[in-house]
């Protein structure tokens, strides 16, 4: 049976030793961290995404602003939000609610964000950044997963880790983040919707990381024995959340598994307020 890798309580944690840090800035006298979300439209799932960040940022005493927008707003008048955000000086840090509407550009969004208020990782500057292995904003569910193997006393020195999906949003980072010497040190391979026989590559796999968006696509015997599982995916059906692997049937073959929900998704929240915070400390000069 595996161990579960518990996200929720490992996302406590954090929460905990940002508390701590926001306590002591107002301490000493000074405001809290401000986190702003610009969110555009009516999307169900950003509805639920945005109150958890909102409800995160007040329960450590971090200042949290959202900025809800009409689904028909211009692409002009967004941009102009963000440059505006960009230019407030008790602003720490911002992102915008993905996905947008069709008539705004995603790209042109991400790129406005001024990247030392770039809470979610995703600017050019900062992924560049990452991938050359300087101090940067770590999107938030790679920065996540890397703080489930830390915590979980999970090696990744030399092991093979096979990521399913290349998205800049997860599969990309976490693979750019595991082969480096000091974040990983691992062997890494990437696998995606033109790999041929997927199954070769996951068997290999001391640690395996699945985002590939596809409920309960990695079955038993996918996986080698004493493997450790990260599933990133998270699926509403009949049957209630799933993830990209299926958890009953792998479980009891491998080392340690994030469940799914508790795995990965508590974790993502965690790393946004440990960036807006970052943010904050870094743009008024403050170590603690």
């Amino acid at each position: 049976m595996g161990r579960l890798i518990d996200g929720k309580q490992i996302a406590a944690q954090i929460r905990a030793e940002l508390a701590s840090e926001v306590e002591e800035l107002t301490a000493r006298g000074k405001r809290p961290p401000c986190l702003a979300v610009i969110w555009v439209g009516e999307d169900p799932a950003s509805a639920t995404y945005v109150r958890a960040k909102g409800k995160a940022c007040q329960k450590i005493g971090m200042n949290f602003e959202l900025h809800h927008l009409e689904e028909g707003i211009s692409e002009k008048d967004l941009l102009k939000l963000i440059e505006e955000l960009n230019n407030r000086e008790e602003i720490d840090a911002m992102l915008v609610q993905l996905p947008l509407p069709k008539h705004i550009s995603e790209k042109k969004v991400i790129e406005a964000i001024a990247p030392n208020k770039d809470a979610d990782g995703f600017h050019p500057y900062n992924l560049g950044r990452l991938l050359i292995g300087a101090p940067t904003f770590i999107p938030c569910t790679p920065a996540g997963i890397l703080e489930l193997l830390k915590r979980s006393q999970i090696e990744t020195v030399g092991k093979e880790v096979v990521v399913i999906g290349r998205s800049n949003i997860v599969g990309k980072p976490i693979a750019a983040l595991l082969m480096q010497k000091n974040t990983g040190n691992a062997t890494v391979t990437v696998c995606h919707t033109a790999t041929k026989n997927l199954t070769f590559h996951t068997k290999r796999a001391d640690i395996l990381i699945v985002a590939a968006g596809q409920p309960k696509m990695i079955k038993a015997e996918m996986v080698k024995d004493g493997a450790v599982i990260i599933d990133v995916g998270i699926h509403r059906t009949e049957a209630g959340l799933c993830g990209d692997v299926d958890f009953k049937e792998v479980e009891p073959k491998v080392a340690a598994i994030t469940p799914v929900p508790g795995g990965v998704g508590p974790m993502t929240v965690a790393m946004l307020l440990k960036n807006t915070v970052q943010a904050y400390k870094i743009r008024n000069n403050i170590v603690l």
